[in-house]
């Protein structure tokens, strides 16, 4: 079983959450090697605050908490997916469902 490599990124790992049944994406957060190991000894995600440079449990004041279900780890160690069980109105402090709802506008090139 492969470990996170936290000193690879300078202590922080991007995460995706990821619904079990819809596969929709949820979010991106960002975790520490202490945010992680809780994750992994309480099921219930837990992310690294950049704004707040301070753990964040998800759901601990909102009641919109994710249970991790599974983790999946990139090739180089240094991302991660938590696949989640969504409780509560959703992801987003916004109110929604999922912070990926904005449409960005691009145009591919015909080649």
């Amino acid at each position: 079983m492969q470990k996170p490599d936290f000193e690879k990124r300078g202590g922080l790992l991007p995460v995706v959450a990821q619904d079990t049944k819809t596969k929709e994406i949820l979010m991106l957060a960002y975790v520490n090697k202490q945010a992680y190991e809780k994750t992994l000894a309480t099921g219930i995600a837990t992310y690294y605050s950049t704004s707040r440079n301070a753990l964040w449990v998800k759901g601990a004041t909102s009641g919109n908490t994710q249970y991790v279900k599974s983790i999946l780890i990139d090739c180089d160690n240094d991302a991660l997916i938590y696949k989640v069980i969504q409780k509560g109105a959703g992801a987003c402090h916004t109110g929604r469902r999922t912070c990926f709802w904005q449409v960005c506008a691009f145009k591919l090139s015909k080649k």
